[in-house]
């Protein structure tokens, strides 16, 4: 049976600021800041002594897990506005000698597999990659940008028809925010 009220609290770190407009949450830290809309019916926050403040009419599982969610959405959000988030990608390259640039906002493969046509992607620029030797350093402050170009990096040089026993070669995730993948 489900209790009548629902109310958790989230610590601010010091020297982060917050600012809540409706359903939309600004963490900002000196000259960085990020925003996020969440959307939602269950839900409503506000901030209350240097802490926001999650509540709901309703205490049920459904509001517990998008309660969860958006908390861990809100660190993480903190989390990029202080340190900022990394995704470190190895690249591969056992038959064919592969090389990686970054030019403006755009990453491209060159000798892939011995293809003579360039495997190009676009990223936005609150994305920062680096390519040093044979890695390839992703950051942003926002997590989900960071992850989604990582992965998109990934699948670029995903390999199709061939027998992936032998042609390992690629460019892979080995390490998100300092935690270790192989």
């Amino acid at each position: 049976m489900a209790k009548e009220k629902l109310e958790e609290m989230l610590e601010i770190p010091e020297g982060i600021d917050v600012k809540i407009d409706g359903y939309k949450i600004t963490v900002s830290k000196g000259d960085k800041s990020l925003s996020k809309l969440f959307a939602t019916k269950v839900l409503r926050f506000e901030m209350r002594d240097g802490k926001i403040v999650f509540f709901s009419d309703v205490n049920t599982k459904r509001q517990r897990k998008i309660l969860g969610t958006y908390k861990v959405l809100i660190k993480n959000m903190f989390k990029g506005v202080a340190e900022g988030h990394k995704y470190i990608l190895k690249i591969c390259s056992g038959h064919f000698p592969m090389t990686v640039n970054v030019s403006g906002n755009e990453l491209a493969i060159k000798n892939f597999l011995g293809e003579s046509i360039q495997r190009k992607l676009r990223f936005p620029p609150e994305v920062s990659i680096k390519v040093t030797g044979d890695q390839i350093f992703v950051e942003s402050i926002d997590k989900s940008l960071a992850g989604q170009i990582a992965a998109r990096i990934e699948t670029l040089t995903k390999i199709r028809g061939r027998d992936i026993r032998r042609f390992q070669d690629g460019i892979y995730i080995i390490n998100k925010d300092g935690k270790e993948l192989v």
